[in-house]
């Protein structure tokens, strides 16, 4: 009798229960995780309705009227275009913008910092009162400033 020779076998894995493994775990994991938008991520405390809101307005510029009513540096008069209080002097309209910039989180103002405002001197106005509004302006610690045709 001759013996055979059994062929060597190769030692090898069954691949075939391992994917099953992962394929479960992926599965699993897909199942177990809440997808949510970024937004709902960050939780915010809001204040309740009617309560001391207060609002950002939107871009729309902040309309300052200027004319000259003599010929004094002094004598000029100021008006807010919109349904803003009464503003006439410089020093009432200086006022008024300090007291409406919103500096940060939980300030009362309606303007940031780089709201649009447009100073508009009528046909009549001397250079020197426009330029005086803008100063204003720009002492209330307001950037987005400009300077309108007449």
């Amino acid at each position: 009798m001759i013996p055979r020779r059994r062929r060597s076998s190769s030692i090898g894995l069954n691949l075939t229960s391992m994917i099953d493994v992962v394929f479960l775990l992926l599965i699993y994991f897909m199942v177990a995780t809440e997808f949510r938008r970024a937004e709902a991520s960050f939780p915010m405390d809001l204040p309740a309705e009617g309560r001391n809101q207060e609002s950002m307005l939107d871009s729309e510029p902040l309309v300052v009227l200027v004319e000259s009513s003599g010929k004094f540096s002094s004598d000029l008069r100021v008006q807010l275009e919109g349904p803003w209080e009464s503003v006439h002097t410089l020093a009432a309209l200086k006022k008024f913008l300090r007291a409406n910039r919103a500096d940060g989180f939980g300030s009362g103002g309606l303007f940031t910092p780089d709201h649009p405002i447009l100073i508009r001197p009528k046909s009549e106005t001397r250079w020197e009162h426009a330029v005086a509004a803008y100063n204003t302006a720009v002492q209330s610690r307001y950037t987005n400033i400009t300077l309108g045709k007449p």
